[in-house]
Parts: C-alpha cells; sequence; structure tokens
C-alpha cells in the first residue's frame, strides 16, 4: 500500500455566491475545484512573505508585546521601548 507523504483535510468554507459561479465557470468538466482552490491559495501565500523591513518599528513592538509573559524580562523591555515613542 502507498502512503500519502501530503495527507489532504476537508474543510467548509463559505464563499460569495458570484465568487462560486465565476469558479465553476472556469474549471472545466475534469478539472478538480479543491486542487484550483489549494493551488490558488499557496499562490497567495507565496506572495504574503514579508521581512521585518516592511514593518516600522512600532508595529514589531505592538506586535511583540503579547508574545511574552507579562512582567518577564521580555516584556519590561519592550514596555520601556514602547514608552519612548
Amino acid at each position: 500500500m502507498r502512503r500519502v507523504t501530503n495527507r489532504t483535510v476537508k474543510v467548509s468554507i463559505t464563499i460569495p455566491l458570484n465568487i462560486f459561479n465565476h469558479l465553476e465557470a472556469h474549471l472545466s468538466y475534469d478539472q478538480s475545484r479543491s486542487a484550483f482552490i489549494s493551488n490558488a491559495i499557496e499562490d497567495k501565500l507565496a506572495d504574503a512573505h514579508f521581512t521585518l523591513e516592511d514593518f516600522s518599528r512600532m508595529e514589531i513592538l505592538e506586535h511583540l508585546q503579547y508574545k511574552y509573559d507579562k512582567d518577564s524580562p521580555e516584556d519590561v523591555l519592550i514596555q520601556a521601548l514602547l514608552a519612548l515613542h
């Protein structure tokens, strides 16, 4: 028996009817709707690679303030840096 290296998972989504109709009109009878949507998600995620240079210092600090436990050394440092702005 062959094992699948990249298992699939069934999901349920809700999309506007006009997008669904457009998708159905785009796909031929033998094309997989699941494969098309998976590829679209993969393409979108590949375009979503950000670097730290894409964010301001303030945006980075605001994100980090929720990452660490309150009053931890990291939290104290982040709060001090936020207070400077």
